[in-house]
Formats: structure tokens, C-alpha cells, sequence
């Protein structure tokens, strides 16, 4: 098999797995559900992936990597403004979660599914973009421009605040993405201001 034959089969077992894991949740999911909805048999399956667990940490896994890349990108585009940086790290981080919002609900819900080295590496990558929230807001602290007694707790309700749109939001409600990324940006803001 080619390897673009290859990349494209993988990603048709991905979003298998995830159309189904959303539907039934990792332990509800057999590989003969991701082989079906894959239009492939299981054994095809296997060629790819040792196990389903290598599936969810490869679905949880790339999922981050591109948040992280999002809010990265978003970061170093922002200038240096802690204010600004926060703003673009929350648009960035609500933006992903709605226009990837089924692997975001897969990473959101199965990360007690994950076996031990899954969870470490997937642990890392949350750390990861955890500590671009905290540096933008410690600095900002340290510069006068927030204010909050617990910016440990609001890097962590900010995350959360931006990460449980991929539950609740949908592309047919009342708000479009970028007015919830909008609004939480000033959420957000709010949080961190208050003294």
C-alpha cells in the first residue's frame, strides 16, 4: 500500500472511531463499529493499528497537537500585550473546540479510557497548553495588567470554561463560533481583572 493510500485508510479508521466513540463512548465502541463505519474489515483495521487504545491515543493525541498548534500560532500572532495574549489564546482555544468539535469531545470525555502511557502522553500535551495560559497570565500579574489573587484557578476555569463548547454548542444554535469565542474572550478578561 502507497503511503498516501496509507495516510488516507488511517484517516478514514480516525474518523470512524470518533463519529462512533462519540455516539457510544470508547468502552460501547467494537472495532467491528469503526470497521463498518470505515467501510473496511476489522482485519484491515489491524494492518493500521494494534488495538483500539492505539486508536483513541492517536484520535486524543493529534487533537492536542493541533490545539496546541492553534493556540501557539494564535499566541505569537498577538503581540505582546498579556491582555491581547490572552484574548487570542481564548479565541484560539474556543475556535478549536467548536470547528474540531467532535475529536475535542472525544479528548473532553475519554481521557480516563487512556492506559498508562496514553495518559502520560496526553497529560503533557494538556500541561503543555495549560502552561501558555499561565505564563500570559502570571506575566500579566506580574506587569499590573490582571489582577487576580488566584491565577492558578483561572487558568484552569478559563481552559475548562473553553474546552465544555464542544459539549453544549452546536452549528445550528442562536450564536455562531466566533460570537462564543468573542464572549468568552471577554469572560475570560473579566476574570483575570478582578482584584
Amino acid at each position: 500500500m502507497s503511503g498516501a493510500k496509507t495516510v488516507v485508510v488511517r484517516q478514514l479508521i480516525l474518523d470512524s472511531a470518533v463519529r462512533n466513540m462519540n455516539e457510544r463512548g470508547y468502552h460501547g465502541t467494537s472495532m467491528r463499529d469503526i470497521s463498518a463505519g470505515a467501510d473496511l474489515t476489522v482485519a484491515s483495521i489491524y494492518h493500521h493499528f494494534k488495538s483500539k487504545q492505539e486508536i483513541l491515543q492517536e484520535i486524543m493525541i493529534r487533537a492536542l497537537h493541533d490545539a496546541n498548534s492553534m493556540t501557539r500560532s494564535a499566541l505569537l500572532r498577538s503581540g505582546g500585550d498579556p491582555k491581547d495574549q490572552l484574548q487570542a489564546l481564548v479565541r484560539a482555544w474556543v475556535m478549536f473546540h467548536t470547528t474540531r468539535r467532535e475529536d475535542a469531545l472525544v479528548g473532553a470525555t475519554e481521557l480516563r479510557s487512556l492506559d498508562e502511557s496514553g495518559h502520560r502522553l496526553v497529560v503533557t500535551l494538556r500541561d503543555e497548553q495549560e502552561s501558555m495560559f499561565r505564563d500570559v497570565i502570571e506575566r500579566g500579574i506580574e506587569e499590573g495588567t490582571f489582577h487576580t489573587p488566584f491565577p492558578r484557578d483561572a487558568v484552569r476555569a478559563i481552559i475548562n470554561m473553553g474546552q465544555q463548547v464542544c459539549v453544549w454548542w452546536r452549528v445550528d444554535g442562536p450564536m455562531n463560533a466566533e460570537d462564543i469565542a468573542s464572549r468568552y474572550c471577554a469572560l475570560a478578561t473579566a476574570m483575570v481583572e478582578s482584584s
